[in-house]
């Protein structure tokens, strides 16, 4: 029986386990926090539960366009609609609690041994946790990644915050400054504002959210704009100071920004030092991230990483995907290197941002030859019932062929239309495929049959 030592217990951690005892190899996880780790306990759980409370105080907010209304507002809320902003905290710390219980349940169930502690290589094959040490034929390390510290603008979990410090605080900030215009940052922004903050936004770049899709993140500005938010863009932040009663922010350019609280979103460090990866002959590049290959080996032989703490991309589903990548292949099992081009992202602003495969700034660079189209989501017959006016579906495919190589969805819950998309891109179908593909009408997925079938090639049928 193979033995499996997996430090962290998070998605890259837990679903290797799962994978392992599966395949009949005798598997421990050393996971400090819990089942799950940060990403259900302190980061995409707890932030995605705060996210769906924002937004349906943003569709009660929303519902006056569609004939309802809200009288007699107390406490000054705008509408009537009121946030229990410790309520809110209590439940989205219960949830995660209750996620990382689940996934306990399912580990024991498979014999999956749990050690509570911080595990540290003490060599290729040996894992040390307190007093303990482990003896292992296979190691995956799964330690994710730490909120970067900006020097100047260190955290204090009162005013100066970090993203796992906010559901601590007793109320709702009267005015939120966000530190970093990247995907948290424009997911806590857009949520704060929603459930009622004054917020501004603090970019450095000249837009936000620099590294998506240009179009996406235009119309998500907009709708921040329209709903009240201060985004400054070509912004860098140099410092943040507590003041009397709230702080200030400081940017590089001189400009300063008051506020209640500051949230800090400026990127991630890997949890890789002082855990005895580089004297075990684990190779980290200079930000220290772990180097891998696309079946999850390290420099090191037997040694396999996954998730956050590699770099490769901080997704849940690609570190799950790393983590079970890394025991197919330590075991023997068939396997499929991991494919970047096929992997499905989401942004849970509201509306939320949805992207696969290739990116259209690649298209305009000539790197992919490509046909675009772009339907605005006003057309859609079901977005108008629901009163939903922001937003697109864009869809890339071969010249030549039809083949799907991407596309974007600017959508409430493209979270869910992008499947469609991924399994387009996924397995190589064509346009006319989608095309002749039944949709619901009405729909919000019937503008992805729509896209497909404005790309359609001439003189092209299914039979």
């Amino acid at each position: 029986m193979t033995s499996i030592v997996i430090i962290g217990g998070g998605p890259g951690g837990y679903e290797a386990a799962l994978v392992g005892a599966q395949l009949g190899a005798e598997v421990t996880v050393v996971e400090r926090e819990g089942p799950g780790g940060a990403c259900v306990l302190t980061d995409c759980v707890p932030s995605k539960t705060m996210i769906a409370t924002s937004v349906r105080k943003q569709a009660l907010l929303d519902a006056s366009s569609l004939g309802v209304h809200f009288t007699g507002g107390a406490d000054g809320d705008v509408g009537g609609v009121r946030v229990d902003l410790p309520l809110v905290n209590e439940r989205v710390k219960e949830l995660a609690a209750h996620q990382s219980a689940d996934i306990a349940a399912r580990l024991a169930a498979e014999g999956v041994r749990v050690v509570r502690g911080t595990g540290r290589l003490a060599g290729p094959q040996l894992v040390q946790v307190g007093d303990e040490t482990i003896t292992a034929e296979v190691v995956i390390i799964a330690t994710g990644a730490t909120p970067r510290v900006l020097p100047g603008a260190e955290p204090d979990g009162e005013r100066v915050l970090n993203w796992r410090q906010l559901y601590d605080l007793p109320e709702l900030p009267e005015h939120l400054i966000v530190v970093g215009s990247g995907v948290t940052g424009a997911e806590f922004a857009g949520a704060y504002r929603s459930l009622g903050s004054q917020v501004t936004l603090v970019s450095s770049r000249d837009r936000m959210m620099p590294n998506e899709d240009a179009d996406a993140a235009e119309v998500l500005e907009e709708v921040y704009r329209r709903r009240g938010m201060n985004v400054m863009g070509k912004s860098r932040a140099s410092s943040v100071k507590r003041t009397a009663d709230g702080v200030v922010v400081t940017l590089e350019d001189g400009r300063t920004a008051e506020g209640s609280h500051c949230l800090m979103t400026v990127g991630m460090i890997p949890n890789t030092s002082g855990i005895g990866l580089e004297e075990a002959g684990v190779t980290l590049d200079r930000h220290g991230f772990i180097q891998v290959d696309k079946v999850s080996r390290t420099s090191a032989p037997g040694v396999y990483a996954a998730g956050d703490c590699t770099g490769v991309l901080m997704l849940a589903s690609v570190a799950a995907m790393q983590g079970r990548i890394a025991v197919w292949h330590a075991l023997g099992e068939a396997v499929q290197p991991l494919r970047l081009a096929t992997v499905a992202s989401t942004i849970f602003t509201d509306p939320e941002i949805a992207a696969v495969g290739i990116a259209e700034r690649q298209i305009e660079a000539g790197e992919v030859e490509a046909n675009v189209v772009k339907l605005p989501l006003a057309t859609n017959a079901r977005a108008k019932m629901q009163g939903f006016h922001d937003g697109f579906v864009k869809l890339f495919c071969r010249p030549n062929t039809g083949i799907v190589l991407g596309g974007v969805v600017v959508a409430p819950r493209a979270s869910e239309l992008i499947l469609a998309l991924s399994l387009a891109v996924q397995h190589r179908l064509t346009v006319d495929q989608i095309a002749h593909t039944f949709a619901v009408y009405p729909s919000l997925s019937g503008s992805v049959t729509e896209a497909a079938r404005r790309l359609m090639l001439p003189g092209t049928s299914i039979i």
